[in-house]
């Protein structure tokens, strides 16, 4: 499987997961063919085996990057606040960074079920290591009576859910800014695990 001239590794392989994550967002996981993404990167079929050993590991990898990268944007968050702080600071990361990334945000949802069993499992405990952060701002707000939420994993999942909501109908040249539509959401998700008054 000889690499196209003036390919390298390093220049390639990004570019692989690149056409990879449009396509899958574009047409579907099930739809779109090694071939395909060959085309689209410009290299021969056969070259994308020097990248990945196959479409579910290529799908995996793409997953699996985007929650490492929504792991270690959190972990840059500042978090020294109150549960009430902290809980407004998830939500504006959460809106604004994921806003950043529609492509892998959609096939992070749409395209789990075509995980094989073992990649699913992994993707999992990613996934809980970010829905435990929210869960436990809720916990640490229960614990100093600012919040009052009957189940903090249902909780936390509605949360993420609502916070997901942006997604589909932001627009940068819409009528509201970023900023505006994060301070509304922080606002909405406070008031939905009723904070007492401080």
């Amino acid at each position: 499987m000889a690499r196209k001239t003036g390919s390298h590794s390093d220049i390639t392989g990004p570019r692989v997961r690149e056409a990879a994550l449009r396509l899958f967002a574009e047409h579907g996981f099930a739809a779109v063919s090694m071939r395909q993404i060959a085309k689209e990167v410009g290299v021969q079929a056969g070259a994308l085996y020097l990248y990945t050993p196959d479409k579910q590991t290529l799908l995996f990898d793409l997953l699996a990057d985007h929650m490492r990268a929504v792991l270690a944007g959190l972990a840059e968050v500042d978090m020294s606040g109150g549960p009430v702080a902290q809980l407004e600071a998830f939500s504006r990361f959460h809106i604004r960074f994921h806003l950043a990334r529609p492509d892998a945000v959609f096939i992070s949802y749409m395209e789990l079920r075509n995980l094989s069993e073992e990649n699913f499992a992994k993707l999992g405990e990613m996934r809980r290591e970010y829905e435990d952060a929210l869960e436990g701002i809720l916990v640490a707000g229960q614990h100093s009576g600012e919040f009052d939420v009957d189940d903090t994993k249902l909780t936390t999942l509605a949360l993420i859910s609502m916070l997901n909501g942006v997604l589909t109908w932001y627009k940068p040249d819409g009528r509201l800014t970023l900023e505006r539509v994060e301070a509304i959401y922080s606002d909405m998700v406070g008031k939905a695990v009723r904070l007492t008054p401080v």
